[in-house]
């Protein structure tokens, strides 16, 4: 079976060492996700199999005729050539097989009677005949538009050199190519950075047919559910393999942390005892033997490495002004490029505290829609009109360079941070992946994935009661993800924003609007609920939805146009959804100082005074108890809510 080994695989940069000893396989049936924190060594590891970097000892070692295609994170090559050839690289490998068959032909032609070297030859000719089919060599034509149309390219630009595209338009030519390639195994880095919601989902149900291994490093834990059985993490130089996809890796992982802290603690406490002992009868001479056999244990002790700090980051907005109940109302937009329409006639309205998800296939004019509620863009017919009081951030991906001076990164959100939050800058710099000496970089200097950031973060630190924000997850890794997942969850602001990771809408959107077609769909509930509408109408039973259904139905396809239809009913509903928003967001505030409390009798438990104090242990371990019977009722409560809330916004579950 086609396949790749590395063997005890040790590189480092200078002083620090990246990989220690790693031992790892992949075959063509393989689906393989590569975890660990930003700067753990992912990338490298990827390269080194990909052959691109040299580790400093180990070796990479691939069976004969394997073939591995390498997608990087960023910068693939590209030639002088248009889309379509440079798609068509994909099959240069296997022209030449042909050159390979054509000289076979000729040694045939030498043979005159049948001889074991005529039978090798036949067998291998047919072997090659039958490859170049398996790689579909003569449907090329047919492969090359499939894949160029799922990842977004439009017939018109097969013929568009390369060099016209943008950096991230070249990043998924060069995934293309991988695809085309199809090789027995595929080393991916991100290939979801830049690939909108469609050719994302595309992408996802590609990989689910493919016949070969996959080695993937993405920050999409769904699309990674969808396509690994197997989890490999690089962690303390190491390289850990768990079973299973991401979500079990993740809930396993919890749980070997909290074992190597737990194996960590106790044995600090056992090094502490014995050194407590050491020092207290080291000048005993009738205990000199017993000093000397736990001097010898401690130089024996295999000391377990303390896990890095890897904390639940939280942090709250500025609160926000108050807005009028209508935040905003957009009437009749219409938007041309030349000849093209994006969008024709558009009216929605939206309420404070709504969290509101734009999708749509690429051009479908989302960004557009962001610039003219920013006012960065007007209509060419039509009107926004703003709530009372509504104050708009806005965060977008085309305009990184606007507010960044020629200053370091913690210099330039400490002087306009609020006070409060100074204290933290560095942690919320961390969680943006900016740690050690990078919170000192120029702003200057920065990549167009740190600029985006460092601007998001800023973003975030100001108040602001409308949020608009034009894929804010892009360059972030699922930690930082997180962070900004909870800081919206939690956040008091109404807001708009466009994301291709459908693991952050469905936790984040309360409201859908879908563009396409120049029209504007509303639809009146979270992700899934759109989900499953639009699951109702590709099988052809969207007539068949009962009467609340067919009432929301109608509304949502009259077009967001039609705004007055059942206004009341919505009014109630929408005051239902935000008692129930209200009540989970306080259980959610509890629940986090339930947590708080807890680490803090924990690490009570963990003091000298305390431990070696009977009464004061037994004390601190009823505190704890009670503690945990106090989380788990607002746990369940919290979650009955959250079950109310899918219920009201007509998600059943599907």
């Amino acid at each position: 079976m086609p396949s790749c080994h590395c063997t005890d695989i040790s590189l480092a940069f200078g002083h620090r060492t990246i990989l220690e000893g790693v031992n790892f396989s992949i075959s063509s049936s393989d689906r393989v996700a590569l975890a660990g924190a930003n700067g753990s060594g992912k990338s490298t590891l990827l390269k080194i199999i990909a052959g691109e970097l040299a580790p400093d000892s180990g070796k990479v070692t691939v069976e004969k005729e394997t073939r591995i295609s390498y997608l990087p994170q960023s910068g693939a090559a590209m030639r002088e050539a248009n889309l379509y050839d440079e798609a068509e690289r994909a099959f240069d490998p296997i022209r030449g097989l042909f050159e390979e068959m054509r000289q076979l032909e000729e040694a045939l032609g030498s043979h005159k009677e049948e001889s074991d070297e005529t039978g090798r030859i036949l067998t291998r000719y047919n072997m090659l005949h039958e490859k170049i089919e398996h790689l579909e060599y003569y449907s090329r034509e047919q492969k090359i538009f499939r894949v160029l149309s799922g990842l977004g390219f439009k017939k018109e630009d097969f013929r568009n050199p390369v060099k016209s595209f943008s950096s991230g338009w070249q990043m998924r030519i060069a995934l293309a190519r991988v695809l085309l390639e199809n090789p027995d195994i595929m080393l991916l880095d991100e290939p979801t950075n830049y690939l909108d919601l469609e050719a994302r989902n595309w992408l996802e149900g590609f990989l689910k047919d493919y016949k070969g291994g996959v080695f993937i490093v993405s920050h999409d834990r769904i699309f990674l559910d969808a396509n690994v059985n197997r989890v490999a993490e690089v962690y303390l130089r190491k390289l850990t393999v768990y079973q299973g996809n991401y979500t079990t890796y993740e809930k396993k992982r919890e749980a070997d942390l909290e074992s190597v802290i737990g194996a960590y603690n106790r044995q600090q406490e056992e090094i502490s005892k014995t050194e407590m002992f050491i020092r207290r009868f080291r000048y005993n001479s009738s205990k000199a033997k017993l000093v000397q056999s736990r001097v010898r244990f401690l130089e024996k002790l295999i000391r377990i490495e303390k896990p890095p700090a890897m904390p639940k980051i939280h942090f709250s907005f500025p609160p926000p002004p108050q807005s009028g109940e209508c935040v905003l109302e957009a009437e009749g937009l219409s938007k041309s490029y030349g000849s093209k329409h994006v969008m024709d006639n558009v009216s929605f309205k939206l309420m404070r505290g709504e969290h509101l998800v734009l999708l749509g296939p690429n051009g479908a004019g989302k960004t557009t829609l962001i610039k003219m509620i920013a006012g960065l863009l007007s209509p060419d017919s039509g009107k926004i009109i703003y709530g009372k009081g509504v104050t708009p951030g806005v965060f977008l991906q085309d305009q990184l360079d606007i507010g960044i001076e020629n200053v370091t990164i913690i210099d330039k959100l400490e002087s306009s941070a609020p006070i409060e939050l100074i204290p933290r800058m560095r942690t919320l710099l961390g969680s943006f992946l900016f740690s050690g000496d990078d919170i000192y970089k120029l702003t200057n200097v920065l990549s167009g994935g740190e600029k985006s950031r460092l601007l998001l973060l800023e973003l975030l630190l100001h108040p602001a009661n409308l949020l608009l924000l034009d894929e804010p997850t892009n360059h972030l890794d699922l930690i930082s993800k997180d962070v900004l997942l909870d800081a919206l969850t939690h956040h008091k602001a109404t807001v708009i924003f466009v994301s291709h990771d459908p693991y952050f809408i469905r936790n984040c959107a309360t409201k859908v609007v879908e563009l396409g077609e120049g029209k504007a769909t509303y639809y009146y509930g979270d992700y899934d609920y759109y989900l499953y509408r639009k699951e109702k109408e590709a099988l052809g039973e969207a007539e068949n939805l009962n009467g609340r259904d067919a009432k929301k139905k109608d509304v949502e396809e009259g077009s967001a146009s039609d705004g007055k239809t059942n206004r009341e009913e919505d009014k109630k509903k929408r005051n239902f959804i935000k008692k129930l928003e209200k009540e989970n967001i306080e259980l959610l505030d509890q629940l986090e100082k339930s947590e708080a409390l807890h680490k803090t009798l924990e690490e009570e438990m963990g003091k000298e005074e305390v431990y070696m104090n009977g009464e004061k242990m037994k004390e601190v371990r009823r505190k704890i108890a009670e503690n945990t019977d106090e989380y788990n009722v607002l746990l369940a409560r919290w979650e009955d809510g959250e079950k109310k809330m899918r219920e009201s916004t007509g998600e059943s579950g599907v």
